[in-house]
This record gives C-alpha cells, sequence and structure tokens, in this order.
C-alpha cells in the first residue's frame, strides 16, 4: 500500500498557522510533502514559519490575512490558489482569546470582536474552500480548532466557548451536506496547550500547581503535537471519517 500518509502533491491551507497549533500542523504536513499555504495577521511570524516550512523542501505561501474580513479571506483564497493550484484541506485554526471579563459587565463589542474571528472566520474560510472543492469536483478535508470550553464551563471566556461551540454545529451541518461532494469535515479539540495565547495561564503557579496534576500525561501539549492529527485528517486515510470532533488533551476531560 506505501506509505498511507505520504501527502506529495496535496496542498492544505492552514489559517492561524505561523504559531502555536496551527504551524504544528503545517510542519507535520509540509514534512509529510504537502505544499502548505499559512495565513496570519502577523507578518514577521509568517516570514519565520515560511521559513521553518521551506526546509521539507515543499512549496510554501505565507500571506497576512485576517480570517475575520470577508474581502480579505477571498482575495487570500485565490492568492492561495493562483500560487498553489489548489486546495485539498484547509484547517480553519486561526482563533483569538477573550479579555476575560465578568459576564454582566461583558459589552457587545467584546462580544463580536472573539466571534468576528473565531466564528465568522471559520465561516469565510471554509466558504470559500467548500465552493473551491465543489467546483473541482475531487472532494477534499475541512478542519476546525475547536477547544474544551465547548464541554466544560468558561467561566469570564463566554464569548470564546461560544464561538467554539458554534463552529461544531457548523462542522457537523457542512459534513453532512457535503458528503455527496467527497467533502469530509471534522473538529480538533485541543486540551491545555503551550502557545501564545496560553502563555498568560501557564506563566501563572495557582494554574498551574491546580490544572496540570489534572492531565495525566502530566504535561503541556506543544504545536507538535498536531502534526500528526492534521497528516491524518488531509490524507486519504481518514476518507471514511467526518462529522467528528478528535480530542487531543492529554486526558484532561476524562480525568
Amino acid at each position: 500500500m506505501g506509505d498511507l500518509f505520504d501527502l506529495t502533491g496535496h496542498v492544505a491551507l492552514v489559517t492561524g498557522g505561523n504559531s502555536g497549533i496551527g504551524l504544528g500542523m503545517a510542519d507535520g504536513l509540509a514534512a509529510q510533502g504537502a505544499h502548505v499555504a499559512v495565513w496570519g495577521t502577523n507578518e514577521a511570524k509568517n516570514e519565520a514559519a515560511s521559513e521553518q516550512l521551506g526546509r521539507h523542501g515543499t512549496k510554501v505561501v505565507a500571506l497576512k490575512c485576517d480570517v475575520g474580513d470577508e474581502a480579505e479571506v477571498e482575495a487570500s483564497f485565490a492568492a492561495t490558489v493562483d500560487t498553489l493550484g489548489k486546495v485539498d484541506s484547509c484547517f480553519a485554526n486561526a482563533g483569538i482569546g477573550g479579555n476575560n471579563s465578568a459576564f454582566v459587565d461583558l459589552t457587545a463589542d467584546e462580544w463580536h470582536r472573539v466571534l468576528r474571528v473565531n466564528l465568522d472566520g471559520v465561516f469565510y474560510t471554509w466558504r470559500a474552500a467548500v465552493r473551491h472543492m465543489v467546483q473541482r469536483g475531487e472532494g477534499g478535508s475541512l478542519a476546525v480548532t475547536t477547544s474544551g470550553s465547548t464541554m466544560m464551563g468558561a467561566p469570564r471566556n463566554e464569548p470564546y466557548a461560544s464561538a467554539k461551540g458554534a463552529v461544531i454545529a457548523l462542522m457537523k451541518g457542512v459534513a453532512v451536506e457535503h458528503a455527496r461532494h467527497g467533502i469530509r469535515a471534522n473538529a480538533i479539540l485541543p486540551g491545555w496547550i503551550e502557545t501564545p495565547m496560553t502563555a498568560p495561564a501557564m506563566g501563572w503557579d495557582k494554574f498551574v500547581d491546580k490544572v496540570l496534576p489534572r492531565v495525566p500525561l502530566r504535561r503541556w501539549g506543544t504545536g507538535d503535537d498536531f502534526a500528526g492529527v492534521a497528516v491524518y485528517l488531509a490524507s486519504d486515510v481518514s476518507r471514511y471519517h467526518t462529522g467528528d470532533v478528535l480530542i487531543l488533551d492529554g486526558g484532561y476531560a476524562i480525568f
């Protein structure tokens, strides 16, 4: 059967792919032979990610894109296809955190600021990808990064949790609607992962003392831990896997 995870000739798009979980995904995909597009808002991080991914010898394009801006997503998707020829898999991973305000003090502006990226951004990105995949007629794989906050109460983080719960519902709808086009859709649910977004919490001794002992594998996750699941979902190995939520949390949710 050869290498089941060989992605030679495959083109993958990873939003928020210039650091953390997204970069781990992109690196795993490139290592298996995929050409990769990463979108991010920080041009310095985009450049560094492009250099890292380029060491695998595949084509890499790094674009500055605010996924919460519909026009930017459409332009960036067109530029990705123009450069790499197609998109076979799309990982909607870009996201932002909330400001941790108490629910009673939560402003409409803060609510919409978080949902703009974490929900609207997934919609814009996936819609562009699905249109492209349907038109090509060769199927494809979609993935979205959700959160453990969808399963456990997230005090002072309701906008973030709400968006992450909504993308699971979005994923299931797309998985059913576009199965006829050979398009699969799944969600990836991380636990506590060392990323720029979680750095403040993981630098707080009280948080570490209370939370780390609840992770059965006794360590925080890293971006590299998401290379394998990205390769799996992009590859033909997962051709019958759709509409699912894959949990990568070191056992946190079951302990």
